[in-house]
């Protein structure tokens, strides 16, 4: 097949999954009677509560550092781009798990939309707590090591979530090899409902890549679907 001819499949192919999931919003998205954008979803936010928040934490130039995320408009847009990669804007409510929530924006959209969404993560940025607080979000303090499962759970969940991962030893002598993921899918799993699932973003690590061959193999042999830095696997059991 010339290469052309392969540039024109994969379009064909892009183009249908997009009509498909254009229709399918159009059947089944809920019935809120508000548009699900960045501007109504700030609206929904107490803006007196988070100006105060922003005045203790903003820094002029956050760089790469926590106070970024008080970015509100670029982080709801960041977060609600994730949520529609996802396919949570439509379909039958889901209970879900995101870890390293952060301050909680998935979590707060997830919720808005009425699946019933929890959060878990390390509590030592003042911001974060504050902001999940202010979301009214339901957060697990937990700290994710190697070898270490989670907390047990009251509920199993349909699916979870990881986005921007630090806590595979990101960019240190610690980063996480296929034994260490191996340990935490397994455990995830258990986490899980039947025919649920598990997203992954990755970082970039120092050498420019998301994750190293070996671990790209990893994946493969669990039968996951990656593209790019976002690594998504599915219920084995």
């Amino acid at each position: 097949m010339r290469l052309s001819q392969k540039i024109e499949k994969l379009g064909n192919a892009q183009a249908f999954e997009s009509a498909r999931r254009h229709f399918r919003r159009s059947v089944l998205a809920r019935p809120f009677g508000v548009r699900c954008d960045p501007e109504q979803l700030i609206k929904t936010i107490d803006g007196d509560r988070f100006e105060a928040i922003r005045q203790r934490h903003a820094v002029a130039d956050p760089g790469e550092g926590w106070p970024k995320y008080l970015d509100l408009s670029k982080w709801m847009n960041e977060n609600l781009r994730r949520v529609r990669d996802l396919e949570l804007d439509f379909g039958r409510r889901k209970r879900i798990l995101d870890i390293g929530c952060g301050t909680g924006y998935f979590l707060y959209i997830c919720n808005w939309l009425g699946h019933d969404a929890v959060g878990l993560d390390i509590d030592e940025v003042p911001m974060y707590r504050e902001m999940t607080q202010l979301l009214g979000l339901d957060r697990i303090v937990w700290r994710v090591n190697p070898f270490q499962r989670l907390p047990r759970l009251e509920k199993k969940f349909d699916l979870i979530t990881a986005f921007m991962i630090c806590f595979n030893g990101h960019k240190s002598p610690g980063l996480w090899g296929a034994e260490e993921w191996e340990f935490f899918l397994d455990d995830l799993e258990t986490h899980l409902r039947p025919g649920g699932s598990i997203c992954l973003g990755f970082n970039r690590e120092d050498d420019g890549h998301y994750y190293n061959e070996e671990l790209r193999r990893f994946f493969v042999e669990r039968r996951a679907e990656i593209n790019r830095h976002r690594v998504t696997l599915f219920a084995r059991r």
